[in-house]
């Protein structure tokens, strides 16, 4: 999991795809932490994105870094403990400009029975379950 968060933070910005009724959405995404060793991404609970997440928690995230790329595969689970969305903000203090732990809209969310494959055209696919 750990060489998973370092591709995504290295990375900076990932691409998260969910369900919108039967549409595919993509948007960028930048926030990845550990906490409680599970990896965690964050969002707005007024954000279209978090509704599609509660219709269908199934998503995919995909990033670049140099010539590698990963797929990530994943059910996320919303944590709602105050302690990790505070560990997420210090992990990314710019958004405690619009977001602090206790407004009632910061939103984690943990990557369960994830499967990522890191993958490039000259090797082949390393694959990582958490």
């Amino acid at each position: 999991m750990k060489e998973v968060y370092d591709f995504l933070k290295k990375g900076e910005t990932y691409y998260l795809a969910t369900i919108d009724g039967n549409k595919p959405r993509v948007r960028p995404f930048g926030t990845v932490d550990i906490f409680e060793n599970k990896l965690y991404i964050q969002t707005g609970k007024v954000k279209n994105v978090s509704k599609q997440i509660k219709a269908n928690p199934n998503v995919e995230i995909c990033a670049m870094l140099g010539e590698k790329w990963i797929r990530i595969e994943a059910t996320l689970v919303e944590d709602d403990r105050i302690e990790v969305r505070r560990h997420m903000l210090d992990a990314y203090p710019v958004l405690k400009s619009s977001y602090s732990a206790d407004d009632g809209n910061t939103q984690v969310f943990y990557l369960k029975n994830a499967v990522a494959t890191i993958s490039s055209f000259t090797g082949e696919p390393q694959i990582i379950k958490f």
